[in-house]
């Protein structure tokens, strides 16, 4: 299986908790009276299941989009080129003689 395949499936794995976490506090600390619907309601299931799962996807995209932003970082070296690739220069003063007329 490709790398990038396997950073994929861990990446939404990671998102997919992180929603199933985020669920639950919503539920536990009865956010806007969450907890009251959810309990209150024959379809409560569906709607927790929902919540859970469309912020599984949006916490898994963002995951992945951070992973993958931060993949060209883990492996360059820290040196003093700018994004061009131009090396920096310090250029010293240079005292110029002005001659008046």
């Amino acid at each position: 299986m490709p790398k990038l395949v396997k950073v994929y499936i861990q990446q939404v794995a990671i998102g997919f908790g992180l929603s199933a976490v985020f669920t639950g506090i919503l539920v536990y600390f009865d956010v806007a009276n969450l907890q009251r619907l959810l309990l209150g309601s024959n379809d409560g299931l569906l709607g927790l299941f929902l919540i859970f799962f469309f912020n599984g996807l949006v916490f898994a995209g963002v995951q992945f989009a951070i992973r993958i932003m931060r993949m060209g970082y883990e492996d360059e070296d820290d040196d003093d080129d700018d994004d061009r690739g131009m090396p920096i220069r310090g250029f010293d003063p240079v005292p110029v003689r002005i001659s008046e007329k």
